[in-house]
């Protein structure tokens, strides 16, 4: 905790730097959930979506994208810093094609996770589908640039994981089965053997530079706070210690990968002390508001609940660490996505 400080301290005092980079990574290719979802759930039958005012006016042109964020979600920023592209598209989105998917592309669904069960509550993309379209996205590449090129293309990209969360709150913790199934440790373990399976079969697809994300204290998301009558509405213990316990099982599966599969850049980004330390020490970051979230009342709204015409919206977000109950503000994802180049993807500079 003191070393996780005491880089969260050095962070703040390069904070306004600027990263620079020549250019190592070509493309940046991202698996996950809303977190890291541009979109794609736009373009399937899902009530998980958030291409509708209020989401994204303050992204591009005041724009609703499908990103669960007032503005630009971790992975655009962390495209911007590696001077590729200010955002990243979503591969379902036909207003692009494959020129603009050859720098960087999300395979992500909004409300997904590592347990195909996770992504059949709300109906949306699951991971081995992302695979899936993965694989489309490299034939298509081979037949842009060609073998050689594409295939030069696809081994020296950044590739980015981020998910989780849903896996825990939206299934485990709401829906019965997998409960039923398991305790929540060896659930634990059950996502953790997912997540290496999943590096392995894009490592089989000629990966090398990973970053497995980790989770956020995800007990402090307003819409857990908002329940947690008993304890004066504060963040919930019970979930952060989860996500720091899970957190550690996904950095020794990255130490045994990096062990097992030559050659691999395998890394572990961990968002959580960084939100954190937000959350406990928002006046250093210029945040005034961190229990409830800028969308609404910020008690429990998101997606079509976040709507346009709500009374209790906050005119500035960059007040607000969230922008709805479950995810943050363009400013909080810039903040964590700063942290995470200069802590841990520095290396790819």
């Amino acid at each position: 905790m003191a070393l996780a400080m005491y880089g969260i301290a050095l962070f703040l005092h390069f904070l306004c730097l600027v990263t620079t980079t020549s250019a190592k990574v070509p493309a940046i290719i991202v698996f996950g959930d809303s977190s890291v979802d541009a979109g794609n759930n736009n373009y399937i039958p899902t009530i998980a979506r958030s291409n509708f005012e209020p989401y994204g006016r303050d992204f591009y042109g005041s724009k609703p994208t499908g990103r669960f964020s007032n503005g630009r979600i971790p992975t655009d920023f962390i495209s911007e810093a590696f001077k590729i592209k200010p955002s990243i598209p979503a591969y379902l989105d036909p207003a692009y094609d494959i020129s603009d998917f050859a720098t960087g592309v999300t395979f992500a669904s909004a409300g997904t996770g590592y347990d195909n069960a996770t992504s059949q509550v709300l109906s949306v993309i699951p991971l081995w589908k992302e695979l899936e379209y993965y694989k489309d996205y490299q034939r298509r590449l081979r037949s842009h640039l060609g073998p050689s090129s594409a295939n030069q293309v696809l081994s020296e990209a950044l590739y980015m994981i981020s998910m989780g969360t849903n896996d825990f709150l939206e299934n485990y913790y709401t829906m019965p089965g997998r409960r039923s199934q398991f305790t929540v440790k060896q659930y634990e373990d059950y996502l953790v053997g997912i997540a290496g399976n999943f590096v392995r079969e894009l490592y089989g697809l000629g990966a090398r530079k990973i970053s497995l994300g980790g989770l956020p204290p995800m007990g402090c998301l307003p819409l857990e706070r908002t329940t947690n009558v008993m304890e004066q509405n504060g963040c919930v213990g019970s979930y952060n210690n989860l996500a720091l316990e899970f957190n550690g099982k996904l950095k020794g599966l990255v130490a045994r990968l990096s062990s097992e599969l030559r050659g691999i850049d395998l890394v572990f980004s961990n968002p959580y002390y960084i939100f954190m330390h937000i959350v406990r020490k928002p006046a250093s970051y210029g945040f005034e508001v961190t229990s409830v979230a800028c969308c609404a009342t910020g008690l429990y709204e998101m997606g079509y609940a976040c709507e346009r015409n709500s009374l209790f919206t906050c005119q500035d977000a960059n007040k607000y660490v969230f922008w709805d109950a479950f995810h943050p503000t363009d400013k909080t994802n810039r903040i964590i996505a700063d942290y995470v180049v200069k802590t841990v993807l520095a290396r790819f500079l």
